[in-house]
């Protein structure tokens, strides 16, 4: 038996059960080997208070969140040397891909754990995964020289291997999807096979979490909840989509039209409703979850005989749970609709990132008319689904009279909810190319996080505008922008 070491290293301040964390631990239990996590999240030195600055831009309703968790007033980096003293692990694991891999944060995971990691003294060897690694391998031992091995794409059944050979001993340095040094030199070994079948891994294990990651703020109210994926893989390449530079690590690389990848079928995959229902039931019994906050990369894209086992297996039950999605408008029609209500599906999360319908086709290859969009959010509300609608500024080439567009399309909208991110450049995207030829950004920016700040050079709506919308964009959405000007002037903004 092999002792690993998993290090959430989430800045948000809030409970995110990140989904690699079950995954990885729960194979690597079946294994044999213990598992530990070391969640950074409720450390004040640390982390920041993601949910009062959402609140305060109005993309949280106000809840009773901050008096239901514990701040600790510990040194977050002396807690990790003592758990690492007192576990003693032989592997440290941080960051990794899953269904969803930027939204929450995670993109700077595999920055934050080895910041975290600097300066405390350890014999483990140190493995992590995650976007960079996929896409860009061969600089990743000069940005973050602590690791001794990235793993590219998928990760759990490698990282298993890896535990498994090093417990006996053994260089797992040949696996493939393994990226290490030789000789002083970057070695980057074939890709691994996709997990093809998700059932492969065993029942995603979240009891590695304390009891506060569970609280969530939805709605005004603070419930039990857990990130969750039933799938993984997208059928869409938008240009600026984390998904594109996995695609490309398993030679998915063809389109058709409207953005499609070729052969797409053979890229999605989910677990069986059997599985599914399982690990909804269980999670709701032993940890009273209420909320399933599905990260899938777009939901209705998940096999329709698949869905409907499960909303069979949903209506049979007397669970008492809610799911919130995400999808595209396309999507939404008569029928999915009625299988979101089966599925007791309370939100549906839907891209609407901006309102110049040519400006998506052209620069972000994304292809929903304005009448679908429109039509999605018209479909949901007459079933009584709540809508948010998401949104994105500082794209390269966006103006500032294209925010007010999007802005003006929102209200026209009406969702439910409304978010709003900064444009984050994710290496290896197409739109990561583009910003860097732009010298919006640098090759590689560190402290990317959509939600919580710009680290954008544009010379066509400035980080301070950009900071000004972001805090503002749900205000105007609901209030007009009547009262822009006075806003801005009152801000200093000219």
């Amino acid at each position: 038996m092999a002792k690993v070491l998993l290090i959430h290293p989430s800045k948000w301040g809030r409970g995110i059960t990140a989904i690699w964390i079950p995954s990885h631990t729960a194979l690597l239990r079946s294994r044999g080997h213990k598992v530990e996590l070391f969640d950074a999240t409720f450390y004040q030195d640390w982390s920041v208070d993601e949910v009062g600055y959402n609140t305060d831009n109005k993309q949280y309703k106000p809840s009773d969140y901050h008096n239901q968790v514990q701040m600790s007033s510990a040194l977050v980096r002396t807690a990790l040397a003592e758990r690492i003293t007192n576990f003693n692990p032989d592997v440290i694991f941080f960051s990794a891909l899953s269904s969803h891999i930027h939204g929450e944060g995670e993109y700077v995971n595999i920055q934050y754990g080895h910041q975290l990691l600097e300066g405390i003294s350890t014999d483990a060897v140190i493995v992590t995964a995650g976007l960079q690694p996929t896409a860009q391998p061969e600089d990743m031992f000069e940005r973050f020289p602590l690791v001794h091995y990235f793993i590219r794409g998928e990760s759990e059944i490698v990282l298993g291997d890896l535990v498994d050979l090093k417990e006996k001993g053994n260089d797992p340095a040949s696996l493939n999807g393994v990226v290490h040094l030789l000789d002083g030199k970057v070695k980057i070994n074939p890709p691994q096979a996709i997990i093809s079948d998700m059932d492969d891994i065993p029942p995603y294990d979240y009891s590695v979490f304390d009891e506060q990651a569970f609280f969530r703020p939805y709605n005004g109210e603070v419930i039990r909840a857990v990130d969750y994926e039933l799938s993984r893989g997208c059928p869409f390449t938008c240009s600026y989509c984390v998904e594109t530079v996995i695609q490309g690590y398993y030679g998915f690389t063809e389109t058709v039209n409207n953005g499609v990848l070729r052969d797409a079928k053979k890229y999605l995959r989910n677990k069986s409703a059997e599985r599914i229902f399982e690990e909804m039931e269980g999670l709701h019994k032993e940890f009273g979850v209420r909320l399933f906050r599905c990260q899938d990369t777009n939901f209705l894209s998940i096999n329709r005989k698949v869905l409907n086992a499960l909303a069979d297996k949903i209506d049979d039950s007397d669970l008492d749970i809610m799911l919130y999605i995400e999808t595209r408008p396309e999507t939404i029609n008569s029928s999915s609709v009625e299988l979101l209500k089966r599925l007791r599906v309370d939100g549906v999360g839907m891209g609407i990132e901006l309102a110049s319908e040519d400006f998506r086709k052209s620069s972000l290859n994304r292809y929903p008319s304005q009448e679908k969009i429109e039509n999605a959010f018209r479909l949901l509300r007459e079933v009584g689904i709540r809508r948010t609608a998401y949104n994105i500024i500082g794209l390269p080439d966006e103006t500032e009279e294209m925010i007010l567009d999007t802005v003006r399309f929102n209200n026209a909208l009406d969702p439910d909810n409304t978010t709003v991110a900064f444009y984050s450049p994710y290496i290896g995207t197409p739109e990561q190319v583009k910003s860097e030829d732009l010298d919006y950004f640098d090759e590689y920016e560190f402290h990317v996080d959509g939600q919580l700040r710009t680290l954008s050079r544009s010379t066509l709506v400035s980080p301070e505008l950009l900071e000004f919308y972001k805090h503002h964009f749900v205000t105007l959405v609901k209030d007009g922008i009547e009262e822009l000007d006075a806003m801005k002037l009152e801000k200093g903004i000219v």
